[in-house]
């Protein structure tokens, strides 16, 4: 992998792997394997992975959470969610070296289709590593830093700002506020850096690294980036912040995505 996040032929590398996990966070991993397989098994599941800081080997006792993203062979059901918080649940309470467990859910068909290739299967083939099962990421192609991922991976910030403000409305707690700038901060700082990407010609999901590369090109705008990323990473419960990311940086953010790369293809 070079400094830029890229393989040999331009492609862009996979961030994480087994042998970069925290030693700390070995017991997690191995009972979220366990875990995963018993719950699950060969029926539903077709493949598990990791994602996030405790693959990339940057994960912090006590503060990091554990991302899991699982891949069944048909959509996702009811049962499948409940038995997912379950497991959640389950994992959090039995290790403190976690702040949180999340689960994604999606089918294989949905990864491969054309509308999720450049968005959820990138997410899957670079992003995410393998933990069980099969690689679905051998079906898929190899990324490079082009407009189009740029555009199906963040160009839908412009449909997420009206949801943030209904949730910042209806924030009325310090717990409520930091959780939602945390989502606010990491969401807008991905979206400034795949802004740039093409230019810069590489990939990175470090936040700090980010919110930098960002404001070589938009030096007016990278004080702001900068806040977003320390919101991102430890949000303080500051309306007046939450106001200047949602109502300030977010919009002028959308409207240069949307000039740049376009807007992302619509989900059903």
């Amino acid at each position: 992998m070079t400094e830029r996040g890229l393989e040999p032929d331009g492609t862009i590398a996979r961030e994480g792997a087994l042998d970069r996990v925290p030693a700390a966070f070995v017991p997690v991993v191995d009972a979220a394997r366990a875990h995963l397989s018993a719950t699950f098994g060969d029926a539903r599941l077709h493949s598990a992975y990791l994602y996030g800081s405790i693959p990339r080997g940057t994960a912090t006792v006590g503060v990091s959470d554990l991302d899991l993203h699982l891949v069944l062979h048909d959509e996702p059901s009811e049962a499948d969610r409940a038995d997912a918080r379950a497991t959640e649940a389950r994992l959090d309470r039995a290790f403190g070296q976690i702040d949180g467990v999340g689960i994604l859910l999606t089918s294989a068909r949905v990864l491969l289709s054309d509308l999720e290739r450049h968005d959820g299967g990138f997410f899957l083939a670079c992003l995410c590593t393998p933990l069980l099962g099969p690689d679905l990421a051998e079906e898929l192609p190899r990324y490079r830093p082009t407009s189009l991922l740029a555009r199906e991976t963040n160009g839908d910030l412009v449909r997420v700002l009206p949801q943030w403000r209904v949730a910042a409305a209806e924030a009325t707690t310090d717990a409520d506020r930091r959780a939602l700038g945390r989502r606010v901060g990491r969401r807008l700082v991905r979206t400034g850096f795949t802004l740039v990407m093409p230019r810069w010609g590489g990939w990175t999901s470090d936040l700090d690294r980010s919110a930098e590369l960002f404001g070589r090109y938009y030096p007016e705008r990278a004080r702001q980036m900068r806040l977003a990323a320390d919101t991102g990473r430890a949000p303080a419960p500051d309306p007046a912040v939450l106001g200047m990311l949602i109502d300030d940086l977010g919009p002028w953010l959308a409207a240069e995505y949307t000039a740049v790369h376009g807007e992302k293809a619509p989900r059903p």
